[in-house]
């Protein structure tokens, strides 16, 4: 069943499902999101929000490129990525101070590279004792994991920890995120050719797994570094307290998904798009038009999950109960455009990037900047 049939399955499957922050996501239900009709209304922090919504309440660096990877290192300060700058930042102490660490390859124009470039970024979980960071890279011959000592001060030589993952202008994958496992987990995309995403022979719209040094983990499925396929492109990795994997997704014309993400499964593409209850495929957890989401990076902190939209400029929180999705509310619509990565800080609030220079937004003086959000803002 090609995706012009899929579509029709997908909207009847969906049509008996309950839309927006009213569904509570019923076991085997997939979840429409739909933004509230007051979002703009009541995100932009002012005395009258609601108790617990989020609110922005500084701004840690602004006058980035593109900020894509962020992670941070035992001492709370954070190490940033810029896609096309191809930079490494560190944002350092209580001042946020911003400064250059390297330059892993060569810059590029902003968008002209597409979606490609330096991408995710990961603390090794021995960060005290190997001093690891680990990068997802675009070179002229793929996409590949390598990894670099940091003492502080420089970036040590890089080391190539996996390679061959198919790149493209466009669908890259790129997340980064260490595992409770202790294991590596990268997503991928299928850079435009859908074949990719059903081939498992192939490491392009995957969810890899792989041990810090680069060999398939223990107990992956096929015995090599593939996890799960199926995907067109996750751009974000979340684990919940039961260590859950959470991956959000970009689908094409009709669907954006948030999955959880089981070794082995096969999400779908590009047979399905959204939720199609095809044989062997498993339906995401809730599912976005494109135009009000187009989700890149995700965080997962005390029950709830905060995706950054691009297209949909603003930040969606769902709500997660066991293996349940639901509840799915936007916020700050409109109000600092493009939303790329959230990360948990270590005091608990979410620093969320703008993603206005990427050659798809509208910049505007400062951008790109990271934000700092309180997300229950409204309580104080």
């Amino acid at each position: 069943m090609r995706r012009g049939a899929v579509a029709l399955v997908a909207i009847a499957a969906l049509a008996g499902c309950t839309s927006g922050g009213d569904s509570s996501g019923e076991p085997g239900d997939t979840v429409t999101a739909s933004p509230a009709p007051t979002s703009s209304a009541t995100s932009s922090g002012s005395p009258s929000k609601p108790a617990g919504t989020p609110w922005v309440v500084g701004t840690i660096a602004t006058g980035l490129a593109v900020p894509w990877g962020l992670a941070f290192l035992p001492d709370g300060d954070a190490v940033v990525t810029e896609r096309d700058t191809r930079r490494v930042l560190l944002i350092h102490g209580p001042d946020h101070d911003v400064r250059v660490i390297t330059t892993i390859g060569e810059p590029v124009g902003e968008g002209a590279a597409g979606e490609s470039g330096l991408l995710g970024v990961a603390v090794s979980p021995d960060f005290a004792s190997d001093h690891l960071l680990y990068f997802y890279v675009t070179t002229p011959e793929d996409n590949r994991i390598e990894r670099a000592t940091y003492d502080g001060g420089r970036l040590g030589d890089l080391e190539v920890v996996l390679d061959g993952i198919p790149h493209g202008y466009i669908h890259d994958g790129g997340r980064l995120a260490f595992g409770p496992d202790g294991y590596l987990y990268a997503s991928t995309g299928e850079t435009g050719d859908e074949s990719l995403a059903q081939d498992k022979d192939s490491l392009g719209g995957k969810i890899l797994r792989i041990t810090p040094d680069g060999d398939p983990a223990p107990g992956n499925p096929f015995g090599t570094p593939v996890f799960s396929y199926g995907h067109r492109n996750v751009q974000g990795l979340a684990f919940d307290d039961a260590g859950h994997l959470w991956a959000s997704e970009f689908g094409h014309d009709l669907f954006d998904e948030l999955n959880l993400i089981v070794a082995g499964h096969d999400y779908g593409w590009p047979v399905v798009e959204g939720r199609g209850d095809a044989a062997g495929m498993t339906n995401p957890q809730v599912v976005w038009d494109p135009s009000v989401a187009s989700p890149s990076g995700l965080a997962y902190l005390d029950g709830e999950l905060w995706l950054g939209s691009l297209r949909g400029m603003r930040l969606w929180r769902i709500d997660v109960h066991g293996t349940r999705a639901s509840h799915p509310t936007d916020f700050f619509v409109g109000e600092y455009g493009r939303m790329r990565t959230v990360a948990v800080a270590p005091d608990g609030r979410l620093w969320v990037t703008t993603s206005n220079r990427d050659g798809r937004g509208a910049p505007v003086e400062g951008d790109d900047r990271i934000l700092l959000v309180d997300p229950y803002g409204g309580q104080q």
